[in-house]
């Protein structure tokens, strides 16, 4: 399940923590806020993501725990989403993240989620907020579905390039490949 394996102590508790939190018992979702503790940082997302997917979480819990999850928390939260809400009712979350500064939110905000639920308008803009916060474009999900042809998108990157270029900075990693995503599909001769 967990990737590197982690220690005998960490995996022991994890497996409690997923039978406790399958059972929906009480405590679970405390287990969700210690689980970096208890399981390494580099297994957080992860083991958070597995408790969420095993008490079948619903978009109230997901909203609650988020709200009041640290930044860690809320990230396992939006990783979480495409396993367990298939309308737009997480899409706030979605948003909330999209206003932050935090490169890791912004890029957990972009998966398979987003790609599915956000509306153009949304989508364009959390792609120009990835080039302009260097979050890399290759962890937008969809990202090549839902940039063929946008002709919106590519004028919005054409703006954004001219302004860094006339302010003489560096125009993003990136740019040049979603501008070249929004290329029309050249028809069959």
């Amino acid at each position: 399940m967990l990737t590197p394996t982690p220690t005998a102590t960490a995996r022991a508790w994890l497996d409690s923590a997923l039978t406790e939190a399958g059972a929906r018992a009480p405590g679970w979702e405390e287990r969700f806020v210690t689980a970096g503790r208890h399981c390494g940082r580099e297994h957080a997302d992860e083991a958070r993501t597995l408790l969420l997917r095993a008490a079948a979480a619903g978009p109230d819990t997901l909203t609650r725990l988020y709200q009041h999850g640290t930044a860690a928390e809320r990230r396992a939260v939006l990783l979480a989403l495409p396993s367990l809400v298939t309308g737009p009712e997480a899409v706030p979350l979605v948003e909330d993240a999209l206003r932050t500064h935090d490169t890791t939110l912004l890029a957990a905000a972009l998966g398979p989620y987003a790609a599915t639920h956000l509306t153009p308008h949304a989508w364009r803009h959390a792609v120009l907020k990835c080039l302009f916060t260097g979050v890399p474009v290759t962890t937008v999900a969809g990202l090549a579905e839902r940039a063929a042809g946008d002709t919106e998108l590519a004028r919005m990157l054409a703006d954004h390039a001219a302004e860094r270029t006339a302010a003489g900075r560096d125009l993003p990693a990136g740019l040049s490949l979603v501008l070249a995503l929004t290329a029309p599909a050249e028809e069959p001769s």
